[in-house]
């Protein structure tokens, strides 16, 4: 709910959901729910918006397991709420079908990682491992934030409070059932700091013009 230009972050991310042709969104709230519903409802423009509202903090994997009775479809486009990446959504749905892949990541290349970590894959784009945050800060492709996951994945989860990059993704890279898809020429902006906030108004500015 951060304003950027006046308005809702989630916005933004809603109206690329709006032009990648979607149309029914499961929004995963915690603290602050209530205020997401007074200003979103159960539509935005051509979406419908259904809520899928934790009790208590299940971490980023147990969001996902608990909205499972929601999601309708055979794989679930997934989206973090503090970072936008503006790749052609459409396009990657598409590559994830014809991988016949189980999940995908999309990975954005940023000069310095230190913030993310880096995703590493083998030729065929397979993710092979993931390093920490905090590194020497090298430039490479970290995680955007954006999966494609089938709902075989999905139902591996176990209940409870389980992370999605910490836990579960290591464990279905070791498995090979991760793909990375790697986007040039995309601009990736992550909120998570005051200075990537502040930084959040030029950029959608940039975009827009």
């Amino acid at each position: 709910m951060a304003l950027v230009k006046g308005r809702p972050y989630l916005a933004y991310l809603l109206d690329q959901l709006v032009d990648a042709q979607v149309s029914t969104v499961v929004l995963c709230t915690g603290y602050g729910a209530d205020e997401i519903w007074r200003a979103f409802g159960n539509v935005y423009r051509d979406l419908s918006l259904l809520y899928s509202h934790e009790q208590e903090p299940l971490g980023t994997a147990g969001a996902l397991r608990l909205a499972l009775p929601l999601l309708g479809a055979t794989a679930a486009l997934v989206m973090n709420g503090d970072s936008f990446f503006n790749t052609d959504l459409e396009e990657f749905q598409a590559l994830h079908r014809e991988r016949q892949a189980e999940g995908s990541l999309l990975l954005a290349q940023v000069p310095d990682s230190s913030r993310y970590g880096l995703v590493h894959t083998d030729p065929a784009d397979v993710v092979i491992g993931f390093d920490e945050k905090g590194g020497q800060g090298r430039s490479g492709w970290v995680n955007a934030g954006v999966y494609l996951l089938e709902r075989s994945l999905l139902e591996s989860i176990p209940a409870g409070m389980v992370s999605l990059e910490n836990v579960m993704f290591p464990q279905w890279a070791s498995g090979g059932r991760l793909r990375g898809y790697r986007t040039k020429g995309c601009r990736f902006l992550d909120i998570g700091t005051p200075e990537s906030y502040a930084e959040a108004q030029h950029f959608f500015t940039q975009l827009e013009g």
